[in-house]
């Protein structure tokens, strides 16, 4: 079964991580409450590599930054959209989308939906 993936790349603080992994868990609660089948949030670790464009020079880190890659899992994009749907619907995530309380800035961060064409 071909699962469908929302994924998102964002530069952090990195003195900011511990505020983002608290959020993030609230944020994994909530969307496996709904239905989410996998909910990851990944901090930088090896970022320095000289294969392809690494992450921090593709989104452009400044100094002090790191990069967070995450990712949902869901069964469909149907799925996505209605577990989504929920989700925006929930009290819990007004409390969660305070621009200017979030540990990062939102605006930088990349997002997008993807098909999975392999899964092994």
């Amino acid at each position: 079964m071909a699962h469908y993936i929302d994924g998102y790349v964002l530069p952090i603080p990195r003195k900011s991580v511990n505020a983002y992994r608290r959020m993030a868990k609230k944020a994994g609660k909530l969307w496996r409450d709904h239905g989410a089948l996998e909910f990851r949030e990944c901090v930088g670790d090896d970022l320095n590599v000289t294969m392809g464009k690494p992450f921090p020079r593709g989104i452009k880190t400044k100094p002090g930054e790191t990069v967070v890659f995450s990712y949902i899992v869901f069964k469909s994009r149907a799925h996505r959209d209605n577990v989504n749907a929920k989700v925006m619907k929930d009290a819990r995530i007004a409390n969660m989308c305070d621009p200017k309380a979030m540990p990062f800035d939102w605006k930088r961060m990349l997002y997008g939906g993807f098909k999975t064409i392999v899964e092994v």
